[in-house]
């Protein structure tokens, strides 16, 4: 039974990792994605012209979405130590 519930906690935190990183990489992928093509189209081929803008969403995604993936994380981890005493009995 130990073994169920290990792999429902890995299968549980491989979801909270995707729901807590999904609205920061979406964005800076689009991002990613849009100066790609843009910097196709017009040849030019400057590293640091696609660094600067995905830098820039991806702080501005933090600090939007910051507090709730936060929230994520600490139920989650609330969760793990609240069902400890339970595993060592």
């Amino acid at each position: 039974m130990e073994a169920d519930y290990f792999i429902g906690v890995a299968q549980q935190s491989l979801w909270i990792l995707a729901l807590a990183t999904t609205p920061i990489l979406i964005p800076v992928l689009i991002v990613g994605v849009t100066l790609g093509m843009v910097q196709a189209a017009t040849s030019i081929n400057e590293q640091t012209l696609t660094f600067i803008p995905k830098l820039i969403v991806a702080a501005i995604c933090l600090a939007v979405f910051g507090g709730s993936i936060l929230v994520l994380l600490t139920d989650f981890t609330r969760e793990l130590y609240a069902q400890i005493p339970a595993l060592v009995k």
